[in-house]
Formats: C-alpha cells, sequence, structure tokens
C-alpha cells in the first residue's frame, strides 16, 4: 500500500437532493442488522472490534427493551439499543486493539487507500474499539463491499500481529443514511467529538487516527455529502 495519498479529502462542498423518480435502495437483510447497498448517498457507518461489546451484553439489553429483528432507525428501542452500545465501547472494554498505533495505522491507510477513487471519506475516526466512518460509495461500489474489503484486509493484518484465532471485527456493522444538511452535521462533530467524549483527549485534533487533524485547514468544507431525502 505504499504511495497512499492521505491528503485531506474536503476541499470542496456540494449538496446533490435525491430526485423523486430515483430507485428505492436496494435493501438485504444479513442477520439482525438490514443494510442499505445504494451507491452514491452519504450513509454514517460504525463497526466494531469482536470483542467491543460481548453478545450476552446485547442480547440482555434487547431483552429489556422488546426489541424486535427489523427495527427502524426511527424506533425509541433501537435507538436507546445503540445509545447503551455506544456508551459500553466508549467506556473502553474489550482489548482494545486498535488503541495499538501499529493496527490503528494499517487501518487508518486502508480506508484512506481507495478515497476519492470507491468512495469519499468525508469524516472518520479509530476509537481503541471501534470505527465511525462517514462515507459517501461512488463509481458504483457498494457499501457492503466497501466494508468487507476494509475488514477483509486488516483483520488479517490484525491476526498477523497479534497471533489472534478469534475474529478481529464483529460481523456486522451499522450503517444509517444521512438525512440533510442538519443529519450531516451532527454526525460529522459526533465522530469527530467521540475521543473527546470518550475522555481520551481534551480535544478533538489531538487524536492521531481522526480526520479531525485536518481541521487545522480550518474553512475547508467537506466534500460533496449527498442527502437521502
Amino acid at each position: 500500500m505504499d504511495g497512499m495519498d492521505t491528503q485531506d479529502p474536503r476541499s470542496h462542498k456540494q449538496k446533490i437532493v435525491r430526485e423523486a423518480w430515483s430507485p428505492v435502495p436496494d435493501w438485504n437483510s444479513r442477520g439482525y442488522l438490514p443494510h442499505c447497498n445504494e451507491t452514491g448517498f452519504t450513509q454514517l457507518i460504525t463497526f466494531r472490534l469482536y470483542d467491543s461489546v460481548p453478545a450476552k451484553v446485547i442480547e440482555q439489553w434487547q431483552k429489556e427493551l422488546k426489541t424486535t429483528p427489523g427495527l427502524t432507525n426511527c424506533d425509541s428501542r433501537k435507538i436507546e439499543l445503540l445509545r447503551r452500545v455506544e456508551k459500553y465501547e466508549d467506556a473502553g472494554h474489550g482489548e482494545c486493539l486498535l488503541g495499538h498505533p501499529e493496527i490503528a495505522e494499517i487501518v487508518k491507510k486502508n480506508m484512506l487507500f481507495f478515497d476519492g477513487e470507491r468512495y469519499r471519506l468525508l469524516e472518520w475516526c479509530i476509537m481503541p474499539n471501534h470505527v465511525h466512518v462517514l462515507i459517501q460509495p461512488v463509481n458504483g461500489w457498494l457499501l457492503a463491499d466497501i466494508v468487507h474489503s476494509w475488514k477483509s484486509f486488516t483483520g488479517h493484518a490484525a491476526k498477523e500481529i497479534f497471533n489472534l484465532t478469534r475474529p478481529f471485527w464483529k460481523r456486522e456493522y451499522h450503517d444509517r443514511f444521512i438525512r440533510d444538511e442538519k443529519h450531516f452535521e451532527n454526525a460529522r462533530n459526533y465522530i469527530r467529538q467521540n475521543p473527546v467524549t470518550a475522555r481520551l483527549v481534551r480535544n478533538a485534533e489531538d487524536w492521531p487516527w481522526s480526520s479531525a487533524q485536518f481541521s487545522l485547514h480550518a474553512g475547508e468544507p467537506p466534500a460533496g455529502p449527498v442527502y437521502l431525502e
């Protein structure tokens, strides 16, 4: 992966509203979480380490909240479940192998490698046990294929580095379409401030594995978010 260009991708901003006649997104379901595989629209995704939140903990929360498969992102039970997962993660549970600079750098370079070719990275942050990305797939690439590529390459590298016999990543990931500019800014701020919220650093720009570093070039808006309306 030599010769990777890691310059800030956020040089221009354009808002392209989904036309009323556009086709319905191609939804598919793999296990518990439904995913949207349509290319071109901005999405917020989170993928996690295998031990970030034990399955038995999530199962207990699901019982308490009386969740069922297929809940929409607007359902209060789904919102509360995700809130609990995020709080648990930020507390630093699991081995937090992404906290090792060597593997964090591999994940960072891997995500940046096809930026501008297969997708646009609008904001991203590598936390010790999970990763947040604000992304816009382009050139016909589907989100599921992009995430699979990331997790496959980095997972194999991590297994060699740490001599793991178990999976490195959880099989699933969470994704959500960005509806409008307000939603975009909220998602962007959430990703950027996650290390601060988790009390890892005082300022977002101090976290070495985040696009917040590029905010040193103040005034440059993110490139081309495309909203689903």
